[in-house]
This record gives structure tokens, sequence and C-alpha cells, in this order.
């Protein structure tokens, strides 16, 4: 099935299902990840006291780890929601947001990923590269990186160390699971201008998984970005500022619909 096709399959199962994205995510975003979640027809939950994770993760479609504002008492309510994940079989997408800037980030995602399946790792080139080559580091949240020929090899080898899918968001986006490789060219500067967008992008890539098959979840990483990218395009035509862009999104991912993603997708494979 042609990437364009399967987009908009997948998205309308969102929309006609609303499966809920149990997101343990930072104190930054969650009000922007909630409003972006509810713009494509998922429903967010937001929950990351250790004593409930296990039980709201049960509920869920797919489950949102995001450890951009992290202390150490949610690296375990993490764990916990990640294994009942597993356990039940719902996608688990890793945001390893600042990974290489600090040792506790660092630390944190490589302990997750330890002790549980992570269906997706979902950040920018430096954050996910850190943590295979010690000498990369992060800048804040910001990537100090572009990808090369060279960077996505070596996301190929860690999607098949790691057994999960490495979504790289930059520039032009690369989506593996160390076999198959997808290349995204939506999306627009100004994305990094507004907080939450980024993070915004991997509850959407949890909600497209959470519809999707297991054996497809490459597939729907890469309907996520793309469907993602594709609003940006559309919301900058009509405003290029960071404020009124950020409510044109918003607008773009409630309505844009089969015409606009058969026509304005820039995927392509290899």
């Amino acid at each position: 099935m042609k990437i364009d096709t399967y987009t908009i399959e997948t998205l309308n199962r969102i929309r006609q299902s609303a499966p809920l994205i149990h997101n343990i995510t930072n104190f930054v975003v969650m009000n922007t990840t909630a409003n972006i979640l509810l713009a494509i027809g998922a429903s967010p939950v937001m929950a990351h006291c250790r004593a409930e994770v296990e039980e709201m993760t049960s509920l869920a479609g797919a489950l949102v780890l995001n450890i951009g504002t992290l202390q150490e008492d949610w690296i375990e309510s993490m764990i916990c929601a990640a294994k009942t994940a597993n356990s039940i079989g719902i996608p688990v997408i890793l945001d390893p947001v600042g990974a290489g800037a600090t040792q506790l980030r660092t630390r944190a995602v490589k302990k997750i990923m330890k002790e549980c399946s992570i269906s997706v790792l979902r950040g920018n080139a430096s954050e996910i590269l850190s943590l295979d080559f010690s000498h990369i580091k992060t800048k804040g949240v910001d990537t100090s990186l572009s990808l090369s020929d060279e960077m996505i090899n070596a996301a190929k080898k860690m999607a098949l160390d790691k057994e999960c899918i490495i979504a790289i968001s930059g520039e032009e986006d690369c989506i593996t699971d160390g076999n198959r490789v997808f290349r995204v060219r939506n999306g627009q500067p100004i994305m990094t201008r507004v907080t939450g967008v980024g993070c915004g992008l991997t509850a959407v890539t949890a909600a497209f998984c959470a519809v999707a098959d297991k054996e497809e979840l490459i597939k729907a990483a890469t309907a996520a970005f793309a469907f993602y990218g594709l609003c940006a395009d559309l919301a900058i035509k009509t405003s290029d500022k960071p404020g009124s862009f950020y409510v044109a999104f918003l607008d773009c991912l409630y309505s844009i619909g089969n015409e606009e993603i058969k026509t304005f997708l820039k995927v392509r494979e290899g």
C-alpha cells in the first residue's frame, strides 16, 4: 500500500476510534501535547504518579514516555508503565529529550530501554545518536547534527541492536527499523520556534501506532511524521510567525484530509 493511502487510512482510524494515549511527559508541553492529540482526533491523558500509571496504561492504546523535565521518581513510573504496556502489547514511544546533554538524561533513557521494550525511539539526531556515541553532545533540547549517510547507517544499526524503530526528525526526517528506511521532507523550520511542537510529534506518532498493526509500526511512524510535517507546510501559508502559526497548525491537524495528503505528502523509501 502506498504511504499516502496508508496515511489516509490510519488517520481515519484515529478520528473514528479516538485511541487513548497515555503520556508521561514533561511539564512544559503537557497542554500543547493534549491539544495536538485532541486536534487529530485522539484522546490524551497525562498521568505520572507511580500509584496509577500501571492502571492508566492498561486502558490506553499507546504509551508516550518523554523525559523533558525529568525527576528520579518519574523514571520508576516510566518503567512501570512501559512494563505494563509490554505485557498488554501496546506500543511504547520514547522521546529522549536532551539525551547527551546531562548524565541523568542519558542514563535514564538507557535504563528504560534496558528494562523495557520500546516500539519507537523518537528524537533529533544528536539526542538519539548520543545514546550510542559518547562524543556526541546535545545543546539543550536542540539538535546539533544534521543527517548524513553515515548517521543513517548508524541509526539502522541502532534499530537492529535495540530492536525498535528509530525515528529521527530534522530538515529531512529518517525513520528506520534497521532494514527499511523512509525519508520525509514535509515540515517547516518555524516548528522549532514553538515550544512543544517536537514533543507533539512524539504523541502523534503514538496515536498512529496505537491504531496500526504491530508489523506495520514503521509505516505508522512514517505516516505520523509525514502528516505532521504536511500540516506545518499548509499552516505556514496562513502565518509565518510563531504564535499565529501554532494556531493555524492546530487547525490543520484538525481539518486536513484525503486530498491534501494525496497531493502534498513528501515521502520516499531508501
